[in-house]
């Protein structure tokens, strides 16, 4: 032992470089965690592909293999059947660049939240312009160009289905009132 040092590390020959082969290299490779986690967002991020329409899957540029296998799940009807083929198209995913495909669902999902909140604004707008005149003079504000004759009478119509008798009501001076609001948002 005399000469010789104890540790490979404090031999002047050893070289401190990582090697392909040996305990340091597993530290430059992902865990089986993480790439369980990236396997499961590939396979969500199909799930959210399949709940898109078929006309919107088409202009994204993904693999006709891939295109294919979420045409077949929407055709399967049986539960073993559809997560079998949600796996596959999973799988089908790993291959894909999935940035692109991340990107037309969630605006998909944006213009859907656009949607209920633009629904929800009128439904709003309805029911003050129902309940106060104070409400017409806002909406005349931020809504100059609109139509504020036609406007008075669907409120007119609408405050007077309001008042009368539950059995009696039709509903449509609601609708149309409604219908008016989206049309001039």
């Amino acid at each position: 032992m005399r000469g010789q040092k104890p540790f490979p590390e404090d031999n002047d020959d050893a070289s401190n470089d990582a090697s392909d082969s040996g305990p340091d290299s597993d530290w430059n490779r992902p865990s089986k965690t993480q790439l369980k986690k990236e396997s499961h967002d590939l396979q969500n991020l199909g799930e959210s592909l399949v709940a898109m329409p078929d006309d919107r899957l088409v202009g994204l540029g993904m693999e006709e293999i891939l295109l294919d296998a979420i045409r077949q799940f929407k055709r399967t009807k049986s539960f073993e059947g559809k997560r079998r083929q949600m796996q596959y198209i999973g799988k089908l995913m790993r291959r894909a660049d999935p940035e692109p495909l991340r990107e037309a669902v969630a605006a998909m999902q944006l213009g859907q939240a656009k949607d209920a909140l633009a629904l929800h604004e009128a439904e709003r707008w309805r029911a003050e312009l129902i309940a106060s005149g104070d409400a017409l003079t806002r909406w005349t504000a931020e809504h100059p160009d609109s139509d504020v004759q036609q406007l008075r009478s669907l409120i007119r119509a609408a405050r007077k289905d309001a008042a009368a008798a539950p059995e009696q009501r039709s509903g449509r001076a609601f609708r149309e009132l409604f219908k008016f609001i989206r049309q001039e948002q």
